[in-house]
C-alpha cells in the first residue's frame, strides 16, 4: 500500500538526486490500483521503460487513464487506434501469468506495441485526447494521481511522460501524500477533481479528439524540439534502459519491483479458486454451504446438484479447501468418459492450477508411467502433490490397480476420491474394485439413484455415507432456477402418432409380452426372448416416423432464420457400460448412422440448416464444438453423446426426439441447455411424445393397462419438466385430454412431482 512506501522526505525527486523521479513511479505503481495522467506529450516509450512497475500494476488489478495532447509517434497512434478500435489482435496476452505480461511490456517491439493496444481494447488503459480549445497551443500538462483505494498521491513534475523524460533530461517531481496533512489531502483532492472534470468530457477548456485526429509524428515536421523525445529508436532505449538500471540509486525500487514479482510468479503455481475475466473470484455460497456438510459428514458425501450448477466446481474446492489447511493435494478423480476426462483436465490443471495432475486412459498412452513416476515418489517418501484424472474403465482395469495399491498404499488416508456421475460406482462391475480403503469420498450426480437397483443404490448411500433420505448436499433444479444459476425455459410438449403399420406392429409385440407378465409382481419375467421383444418394441416408439415431419413443423414454428444455438437429440441405440469401456464410440448399431443421417438429409433439402452428427463415432468432437461455438453450425444432431461431460452454454434450443423414461438421461439433457450464456434469456425445449395406442386396446383390460403403466412412465419426464418451465399451465392443459382417457390425473401428478423440490 502507497502509506508503507518510504518516500521522499522533503517530496521532492530531482535527476541526479537520492531520489530519483524514475524511482517514484516505480514505487508508486507497485503499490497503486489507479494511475491518473494528465500530460503533455505522451510515449508508450515510458511504459516500457517502467515494465517492472506496470507488470505489477496491470497484474494487481491496476487500471491507468490518461489526458494527451494530439501528437503521438506513429507507432503509438496505430496502437491506440487499434486499441480503441477493439479490433483483432495476434497474440492473446494473459493478465494472470505476470512473467509473460512483464516480458510484453519489457521487450520494445511489434510485440510490445501490440501488447500496450491489447492493454487499451481491456480497459486497463483509457486514454483521452485534448487541445485547448480555440487555441492553436497544446496540451502542457505534467501531473498524476496515484491511489490504492484508501490513500492517494497527486504530483506535479518538469517531465513528460517519455523515455527522454525520466532518462535524457534533468527534471523534478514533487508529490503530496494525502496522509501527510489537512494542507497536502486539500491539494490531492483538488488534483483528482480537476483530472475529473477533464477526463469525464465536461471541461469547458478543452476540444476533446478523436484519435484520427491526433498528429503522426515525422522527424522535423513540428518546430518544437520536444517532438524528437516521440522518436526514440529501439536500440537506443534498450541500451540506456541497461544503464539506468545499474544506478545504485534506482536499485532499491527495482529490487523490491523484482520481488514482487516473484512473489507473484510464486503464487501463480499455487492452486486457487478460478478467476473469470481476469478478476479474483471465490466460490457460491452453495458451494461453501457443500463444503462445510462434507467436513461434518466426516469428509464423505454425495452432492445431489442439477446439471449446470458446477458440481465440479464445488468438489474440487473441497479439494482446495483442504490444501490451504495441510499444505498438499492428492486426489483421484473417476469419470464415465474420455471427453470427461479431458473437461475435468481442464477445470484441474489450468482452472483451478493444480499443476500435477496426469490423466490415466487412452487418450495418453503413457499414463502407466506417469502414474508409476508418482507412486515411486510415495514408496520413496518424497513429498509430493498429485492429481490423477482417469474413467471407471481404467481404474478397474488390472494395470491401474496393480500400479495404484503396489505404489500408493502409504498415502491412502490421504487421498480424496471424486466420482462423477458417481451412479456408476453402484453397478455390479465396479462394485468389486470399490475403493474402502479411500478414507475421504466425494461423489457427484444430477440423479445418484440407480433405476430399478436396491442393491446398487445401497452399496453407494454406505460407500458416501448418506441416507435413502438425504444426501450430504442437494442442489435442485428449481432452486437453481429461482437463484438464476441456471436460465429459465419454456417447455413444449408435441404429440406424435404411429403410422398403421407401427402400431399393428406394436400391438402384436405387446400382445406377444402380455403371456409373460408375473401375475404376483405385474412385472415381466426375466429371458432373453422377454428383452428382445422389449428392445423391438421401444424402438417403434423411438423410431416413428412421423418424428421427422414434427420436427420439420417446429423449425417452421421457430422460423428458420432464428434457428441456432440447438441440440437436436435423435433416436438412439444401445446403451454404453462405462465401467467397461470409457469410449462413446463401442456397440453403436449401424441403423442408427443411418437413422441420423435421414435426419439431417431431411433438415438440409428443407432448410439448407448448418448442422453436425454427433455420434459415438464421431473423432473430431473438439472441431465440432467449437464451429458450434462460434455459430459456423446451427445445430448438432445427436444419440447419447450430449448428455454428459459437454458445456456449450450459447444452446438456446433441444429438441428431444427422442428420449427414455430414465431421469439421468432427460435431466442430464435438460441441463444442457439451461447454462447462462450472456444475452440468452431463456431456453426453448421440444419433447416429441408418441401417443398412447388406447383406440385399439381399450377392448382388452390387460393390453390397456400396460399401455397406461407405460405412458406413466413417460409422463414421469413430461411433469417433470412442466412444473419448472415458465408455461407450466399450458403444458399441463395440452396433456390433460390424452391423461383423461387413461383415468390419469395429470395435476396429481404435478403436484406430487412439485413436492420434491420443497
Amino acid at each position: 500500500m502507497l502509506n508503507k512506501v518510504t518516500w521522499a522526505e522533503d517530496r521532492d525527486y530531482k535527476t541526479g538526486s537520492d531520489n530519483e523521479p524514475l524511482q517514484f513511479y516505480l514505487d508508486a505503481l507497485c503499490n497503486s490500483k489507479t494511475f491518473d495522467l494528465l500530460l503533455g506529450y505522451f510515449s508508450s516509450s515510458a511504459i516500457n521503460l517502467l515494465s517492472l512497475g506496470f507488470a505489477n500494476f496491470i497484474y494487481s488489478g491496476g487500471k491507468m487513464r490518461a489526458v494527451i495532447n494530439n501528437v503521438l509517434s506513429k507507432e503509438d497512434k496505430a496502437a491506440i487506434e487499434q486499441g480503441q478500435n477493439k479490433e483483432s489482435f495476434s497474440t492473446v496476452f494473459n493478465f494472470e501469468d505476470i512473467k509473460s505480461l512483464h516480458q510484453s511490456l519489457d521487450a520494445y517491439g511489434k510485440h510490445f506495441f501490440e501488447c500496450f493496444a491489447w492493454l487499451i481494447s481491456n480497459n486497463k488503459i483509457e486514454i483521452k485526447i485534448i487541445k485547448p480549445k480555440g487555441g492553436k497551443g497544446i496540451s502542457h500538462y505534467k501531473s498524476g494521481v496515484f491511489s490504492d483505494g484508501q490513500n492517494s498521491i497527486s504530483y506535479k513534475s518538469s517531465c513528460n511522460f517519455t523515455y527522454y523524460g525520466f532518462i535524457e533530461n534533468l527534471e523534478e517531481l514533487e508529490c503530496r501524500l494525502s496522509w501527510d496533512d489537512q494542507r497536502s489531502k486539500i491539494s490531492v483532492d483538488k488534483q483528482i477533481k480537476d483530472f475529473e472534470e477533464i477526463f469525464s468530457g465536461n471541461s469547458e477548456n478543452v476540444e476533446y479528439l478523436n484519435i484520427n485526429q491526433i498528429k503522426s509524428v515525422i522527424k522535423n515536421e513540428f518546430g518544437d524540439k520536444n517532438i524528437e523525445e516521440l522518436l526514440i529508436q529501439e536500440k537506443e532505449l534498450l541500451s540506456k534502459k541497461d544503464q539506468i538500471f545499474s544506478n545504485p540509486k534506482i536499485k532499491k525500487s527495482i529490487n523490491s519491483a523484482f520481488e514482487k514479482i516473484e512473489k507473484f510468479e510464486k503464487k501463480e503455481m499455487e492452486p486457487h479458486f478460478p478467476r473469470f475475466d481476469n478478476k479474483i473470484c471465490e466460490p457460491r455460497q452453495y458451494q461453501k454451504d457443500a463444503y462445510l456438510k462434507w467436513l461434518k459428514n466426516n469428509r464423505k458425501g454425495l452432492f445431489a446438484m442439477a446439471t449446470g450448477t458446477g458440481k465440479t466446481i464445488t468438489s474440487l474446492n473441497c479439494v482446495l479447501n483442504d490444501y490451504k489447511e495441510n499444505n498438499y493435494y492428492k486426489f483421484i478423480v473417476l469419470v464415465p468418459t474420455t471427453a470427461l476426462a479431458k473437461q475435468w483436465i481442464n477445470e484441474t490443471k489450468h482452472k483451478f492450477n493444480f499443476q500435477d495432475t496426469i490423466v490415466c486412459c487412452s487418450i495418453n498412452n503413457n499414463w502407466k508411467n506417469e502414474l508409476k513416476s508418482v507412486g515411486k515418489n510415495i514408496v520413496f517418501q518424497r513429498e509430493s502433490n498429485y492429481a490423477i484424472v482417469t474413467t471407471y474403465a481404467t481404474f478397474k482395469g488390472n494395470n491401474f490397480q496393480t500400479i495404484f495399491k503396489d505404489l500408493f498404499s502409504n498415502e491412502f488416508d490421504r487421498i480424496t476420491i471424486i466420482a462423477d456421475e458417481a451412479h456408476t460406482m453402484g453397478s455390479q462391475g465396479f462394485l468389486k474394485v470399490l475403493p474402502n480403503y479411500l478414507q475421504k469420498r466425494i461423489g457427484l450426480s444430477a440423479t445418484p439413484e440407480r433405476q430399478f437397483d436396491d442393491v446398487g443404490n445401497t452399496n453407494l448411500n454406505e460407500y458416501f455415507s448418506v441416507s435413502e433420505e438425504e444426501y450430504t448436499y442437494e442442489y435442485n433444479m428449481k432452486t437453481a432456477i429461482e437463484n438464476k444459476i441456471l436460465c429459465k425455459y419454456y417447455y413444449h410438449p408435441k404429440i406424435v402418432s404411429l403410422e398403421q403399420g407401427e402400431q399393428d406392429e406394436y400391438l402384436k409385440i405387446s400382445k406377444e409380452l402380455s403371456k409373460f407378465i408375473d401375475p404376483e409382481t405385474g412385472r415381466y419375467r426375466e429371458s432373453d426372448y422377454v428383452n428382445n421383444l422389449l428392445i423391438r418394441r421401444k424402438n417403434i416408439i423411438h423410431k416413428a416416423s412421423r418424428k421427422v415431419n414434427q420436427l420439420v413443423s417446429i423449425i417452421e414454428e421457430i422460423g428458420k432464420e432464428n434457428f441456432k444455438n440447438a441440440f437436436i437429440y435423435v433416436p438412439e441405440g444401445i446403451e454404453v457400460d462405462y465401467v467397461e469401456n470409457d469410449d462413446s464410440d463401442v456397440n453403436i448399431e449401424n441403423d442408427n448412422g443411418r437413422l441420423i443421417d435421414q435426419y439431417i438429409s431431411v433438415l438440409h433439402d428443407r432448410f439448407r440448416l448448418r448442422m453436425a452428427k454427433f455420434t459415438g463415432e464421431t473423432k473430431n468432437r473438439d472441431q465440432i464444438f467449437e464451429q458450434f461455438k462460434s455459430e459456423k453450425l446451427d445445430a448438432l444432431l445427436a444419440m447419447k453423446c450430449l448428455d454428459e461431460g459437454v458445456d456449450i452454454p450459447q444452446t438456446k434450443y433441444a429438441i428431444f426426439c427422442s428420449s427414455t423414461g430414465n431421469p439421468r438421461q432427460y435431466v442430464q439433457r435438460r441441463g444442457r441447455v439451461l447454462r447462462n450464456f450472456k444475452g440468452k434469456e431463456s431456453a426453448i425445449i421440444y419433447d416429441l411424445i408418441v401417443k398412447p395406442i388406447t383406440d385399439h386396446t381399450n377392448t382388452d383390460e390387460k393390453l390397456s393397462k400396460i399401455e397406461k403403466n407405460i405412458f406413466i412412465s413417460e409422463l414421469k419426464r413430461l411433469v417433470n419438466f412442466a412444473v419448472l418451465s415458465e408455461n407450466k399451465d399450458s403444458c399441463l392443459k395440452k396433456l390433460e385430454n390424452m391423461c383423461y382417457d387413461l383415468d390419469i390425473d395429470i395435476y396429481e401428478l404435478a403436484n406430487k412431482e412439485l413436492e420434491n423440490y420443497k
